[in-house]
């Protein structure tokens, strides 16, 4: 299985640029998973359901399934949030897994940014970050490739280029 990351400010297209790839991807017969590292508290399920009421109950695993599709849910109640690797341990084979979030993380990383936003752009803090995908090419910084948003098919190619195998080889 091979990483690529995407970083950038909240508001800066990260998820709509990933939607744009994942079909490119998938078109070049790649099986695509994802990793999105969430800061706050989510919940995939919903108040009343069969499997909320059992996580709620106390059950640690709750695990949904169907004809189309399953799911697994796990509470930590109080136990440290999984790592990077820890989380990556848990998917199904692929070829490649796209990651959203997870800044600190060892992979290429693809930085989506918008000056609009106000925020500063993470390169060249930030080492891992291979490339940038913005609306401004004008305030983009030299020295990396740049992409405009809307350059889906080049990007989804610089992923493939740029991913590399995790867990890493020595």
């Amino acid at each position: 299985m091979r990483t690529f990351g995407f970083a950038g400010w909240s508001g800066s297209g990260k998820t709509t640029l990933i939607e744009a790839v994942v079909p490119m991807l998938v078109a070049r017969g790649l099986v695509v998973s994802l990793v999105k590292h969430a800061h706050h508290a989510f919940d995939i399920d919903q108040p009343g359901k069969d499997s909320w009421r059992h996580r709620h109950a106390g059950c640690t695993e709750v695990l949904v399934s169907s004809s189309a599709r399953w799911a697994l849910m796990h509470e930590l109640r109080g136990a440290p949030e999984p790592g990077f690797a820890e989380g990556l341990a848990r998917l199904s084979p692929c070829d490649i897994v796209l990651i959203e979030g997870y800044k600190a993380a060892p992979i290429p990383k693809l930085e989506v940014w918008r000056p609009s936003i106000g925020k500063p752009r993470l390169h060249p803090a930030d080492t891992h970050i291979v490339a940038l995908a913005t609306d401004d090419r004008a305030a983009a910084p030299t020295g990396l490739p740049v992409f405009g948003l809307d350059e889906v098919q080049a990007i989804a190619t610089f992923v493939c280029e740029r991913a590399v195998a995790w867990p890493a080889r020595d």
